[in-house]
């Protein structure tokens, strides 16, 4: 067709057939292959820019605009199409408050002062000039269509009647488009939902199989556990951190249910997180989640266990296992109440309670360097220290009775009763796996056991010599390790000076430069002796 003629009947065909196109499209991508098909050379333009006001009311953005391919086989250059721009950049604003199109001269704008990064752009590109058309939605304003030419003179008042006519047509196209596009949006998040309930429902389901077979409170009388129970009363019913402390098998897990379970948040189930038994390179993924393909093997999104713990009790046992670099976004996530998935462009706010357990000694992974002293202030807030078995024998008979009860019927066995021999022999006992240990030794005196009562056990008689603290005894220290640890010791009884008269290197009689040098290379890092300013 030539351009510039245009009649009726011409006007009509082309109005017709734009707006059966407009109609049926779904999609940008179908809006883009009509914009170019249909009316760049209709209307003798080389390029096309279709921009929307944006949310704010202060700032406008490409919808759609001319194959950038094009454009660099002119200019080598990728056009500034993705920026926002502001409304009041004297062109947008212009072309918005007029119902007819708008005609400007390249050369003449580019003259003026503050010209838009667009203008500069397309001039640059080889554009003489160029016509804008305001879109509206009805009677509201919606956006702007710029068309570009490379030669002066093509666009004319001759085109304003059509142009209108389709500005209406592209505003209903938009519309449609923005609709769908939402609605897609809302499908997608619906399904992400879905998942993220499912996943949600298949963890609380394995986690109930295993709390129901749970006590309801923890097993004896003795004044070591009164005090316990008293210390678990005051607490529960806030959202203070706890602490958990206590040698391997003592019921630090039951202590922490019972903590949740005298809580506010007691009606959601408690998320556990076992921090020894997640390999080091994906501890981060289980506390915080990652986003599908954020690294090799992520071949779907996964939600952390603090997403899941949210408005509940996230328990985290054995924390004192958790890797350092783990350990500084764990202080954050405590800090701020909030979380980042791996891969994920956004922060998730949090409301979790903590409860934290080890039978790690923290002060000394501390000195050592294995645990960050920050960390440990913010899990010290209320710490509960579990007594030992040895050291509440006057519990050890209604143990091995509750165990005996449990494992009877679990078995179906008509076991009714322990010896008092056995029970004495129990008491003598200087359980180093303390109620872990019992609670094993009852249930393979419960399947050994021919009639209804349990007449022998058989106790481990090596551990009979053996000191309580088996950790201690075995473990073999390198000479780094005890090195670092004296240093250590010697900075914090410097108050955290390494020169001067009163400075650890002063006290170890070394220069503070060769103390320095031994620092950097054992790696004691300021944070391991002196406390963060939030924990002070």
């Amino acid at each position: 067709m030539d351009i510039g003629v245009f009649d009726k009947k011409n006007e009509f065909e082309i109005l017709l057939c734009f707006s059966k196109a407009i109609a049926a499209a779904r999609h940008r991508s179908d809006l883009w292959e009509i914009i170019n098909e249909q009316l760049l050379d209709n209307f003798g333009a080389s390029y096309y820019t279709l921009c929307l006001i944006n949310e704010d009311d202060n700032t406008h953005t490409p919808f759609l605009h001319s194959t950038e391919s094009k454009i660099k086989s002119v200019t080598g250059e990728s056009p500034v199409i993705h920026q926002r721009h502001p409304f009041h950049d004297g062109i947008f604003n212009q072309a918005i408050g007029r119902e007819d199109p708008i005609v400007l001269d390249m050369k003449s704008l580019i003259r003026q002062k503050e010209v838009p990064t667009y203008v500069i752009h397309w001039h640059n590109s080889g554009v003489k000039e160029m016509m804008l058309l305001r879109i509206c939605n009805g009677k509201k304003p919606m956006g702007v269509l710029y068309l570009y030419a490379r030669k002066a003179g093509v666009f004319g008042a001759y085109q304003f009647g059509l142009l209108k006519g389709i500005a209406d047509q592209l505003g209903t196209g938009i519309s449609n488009i923005l609709a769908n596009e939402k609605i897609a949006s809302q499908l997608e998040e619906i399904r992400r939902y879905k998942t993220e309930l499912e996943q949600e429902n298949g963890y609380l389901k394995e986690e109930w199989k295993k709390d129901k077979h749970l006590p309801n409170n923890a097993v004896g009388n003795s004044q070591a556990m009164k005090r316990v129970h008293g210390l678990v009363a005051k607490v529960a019913p806030s959202d203070a951190t706890v602490l958990i402390l206590g040698e391997t098998g003592t019921g630090k897990e039951l202590v922490a249910h019972q903590v949740h379970s005298a809580s506010p948040r007691r009606d959601k189930l408690m998320i556990k997180v076992n921090c020894a038994a997640i390999p080091a390179n994906l501890v981060e993924s289980e506390l915080f989640g990652h986003e599908k393909g954020s690294f090799t093997g992520a071949l779907e999104k996964r939600i952390g266990k603090f997403e899941l713990a949210n408005n509940s009790t996230l328990f985290l046992d054995e924390v004192g296992e958790l890797p350092l670099e783990i350990q500084a976004k764990l202080l954050r996530a405590l800090q701020e109440k909030e979380i980042e998935r791996i891969g994920g462009r956004s922060v998730i706010k949090t409301d979790v309670r903590i409860v934290a357990a080890t039978n790690r000694n923290l002060e000394a992974e501390i000195l050592a360097g294995r645990f960050r002293s920050d960390l440990y202030y913010r899990l010290n807030v209320f710490p509960v220290t579990l007594p030992p078995l040895r050291e509440r024998g006057e519990d050890i008979r209604e143990l091995a009775f509750y165990f005996m009860s449990q494992y009877a019927t679990n078995t179906g066995r008509k076991i009714t009763g322990i010896t008092k021999k056995v029970q004495e022999k129990l008491k003598a006992y200087s359980w180093p796996g303390n109620i872990r240990e019992l609670e094993h030794l009852i249930e393979r005196a419960v399947l050994l056991t021919s009639t209804n009562t349990i007449t022998e056990v058989n106790l481990p008689t090596r551990n009979k010599i053996l000191p309580v603290d088996m950790d201690d005894v075995n473990q073999i220290r390198s000479l780094a390790d005890v090195e670092r640890e004296h240093i250590l010791k010697m900075i914090k009884m410097s108050g955290g000076r390494i020169s001067g008269v009163n400075g650890a290197a002063s006290k170890l009689q070394l220069p503070p430069t060769t103390l320095m040098s031994k620092m950097q290379k054992l790696g004691i890092r300021k944070e391991h002796f002196i406390a963060s300013p939030e924990t002070r």
